[in-house]
């Protein structure tokens, strides 16, 4: 009986250690440790310039590519140990120490879309491996719930955004030192449109020395929804944002954040029906964005209780918390030249996020190049060449 009652103590007092005779806690896994890797792509610069070429991207093809499906360690929104993936690609040279870009990439519900897992050679994946076609060490995170990590995705959530990114760039150093090579501790970061807001997230992050061992260089984020509060929500209601557009971003933020800050206690509450019975189950990683806007309401304002657009206005409680964790990325003083690019065309995320984040960032070291008349697409097609270009000129690879 004193062995069981001892046996009983110790568990209860470990925790889970395993067995009576274990009276030391065992350290939680490592954040960033990689739990596999499998190869994607190994092409010499031929064929990465015709594949590059064929998705319809023309940048300079410097080098082959070697890209990688990397599976590793991270937290979940609530600090818990979780696992995701990401794409990382690297480039066929000499050199012995690699200077890193972390592309992220832009709104997707399918998980099978995600850069390291895509087999249609969708652009996310594609402008991954051109930054390593240039000499650059790429990573592409698929984010949490997207790719190969279990779960659902917390859209738009800036903390996760970071430690997804952050501990992606972590495997990959020790990826690459396998290779007895390393990476410049100083990050190129760009990305589009909920890329450009992870981009901004991970930047703050980055030059704040929350991430240890990595800083930043320079930041080009593209079309991000930085002001959640101010601009995109109410673009999405009053008619600025596409509609289509505007109940994709609306549903996936709302049930998103429902499972970390707890919105409501039953899904009528936000949204109404028919749509309330089903919004939940369609943002479960294996619907398109199509299947997903043509089951739900063709409107906002068809989708949304008034009760909770009245708080979304007015946002307190749970709410206030679940938008100050998507917004509040520019808030912060860069060091480091920050160009931001947007479009005054883009009706999926209106200019003026991109003024807001300017305004909010308050420093010479930021600009905002105006695209133009060019619709949410055409943004990353222009900008992205342009953000290459000016990496090589001002960060050489090697």
């Amino acid at each position: 009986m004193y062995r069981l009652r001892r046996c009983l103590v110790a568990v209860v007092v470990l925790l889970g250690a395993a067995g009576c005779g274990n009276t030391e806690h065992e350290p939680p896994p490592a954040r960033g440790e990689i739990v596999s890797t499998t190869p994607l792509l190994s092409l010499p610069p031929e064929q990465t310039a015709a594949l590059l070429t064929n998705g319809g991207i023309s940048t300079p093809v410097r080098n082959g590519v070697d890209a990688f499906r990397i599976e590793y360690r991270t937290i979940t929104p609530h600090g818990d140990q979780t696992t995701a993936s990401g794409l990382v690609a690297l480039p066929r040279t000499d050199s012995r120490r690699l200077r890193v870009v972390s592309y992220e990439h832009g709104t997707m519900t399918l998980k099978s879309d995600a850069p390291s897992v895509d087999t249609r050679n969708l652009p996310d994946r594609l402008r991954t491996v051109a930054f390593a076609a240039a000499g650059y060490a790429a990573t592409a995170p698929d984010y949490l719930g997207l790719g190969n990590g279990p779960g659902t995705h917390p859209y738009t959530h800036a903390p996760s955004e970071v430690s997804a990114s952050a501990d992606l760039l972590r495997a990959t150093a020790s990826l690459v030192a396998q290779q007895r090579r390393e990476l410049d501790p100083d990050v190129l970061v760009t990305g589009f449109s909920q890329g450009g807001h992870a981009a901004m997230a991970l930047g703050k992050a980055l030059a704040a020395g929350a991430i240890p061992g990595f800083g930043v260089a320079a930041l080009a984020p593209i079309s991000g929804p930085y002001d959640l509060r101010h601009v995109q929500a109410p673009a999405a209601l009053d008619g600025r944002v596409l509609p289509g557009a505007a109940v994709l971003f609306l549903s996936y933020w709302i049930t998103s954040m429902n499972r970390i800050h707890h919105l409501y206690d039953d899904p009528t509450e936000a949204f109404q029906q028919p749509y309330a019975d089903k919004v939940e189950e369609l943002f479960d990683g294996f619907h398109t964005e199509i299947t997903i806007v043509t089951s739900l309401a063709p409107t906002p304002g068809q989708l949304l209780t008034s009760g909770f657009i009245q708080s979304a206005a007015e946002p307190t409680g749970a709410t206030a918390a679940a938008i100050a964790e998507s917004d509040g990325t520019c808030d912060w003083t860069p060091r480091v030249p920050v160009h931001l690019y947007a479009a005054r065309g883009d009706r999926a995320v209106p200019f003026p996020n991109a003024e807001h984040c300017l305004q909010a960032l308050g420093s010479g070291n930021a600009t905002l190049r105006d695209l133009g008349d060019v619709d949410h697409a055409g943004t990353a097609r222009i900008a992205v060449p342009e953000i290459l270009g000016w990496f090589e000129q001002q960060f050489p690879p090697s």
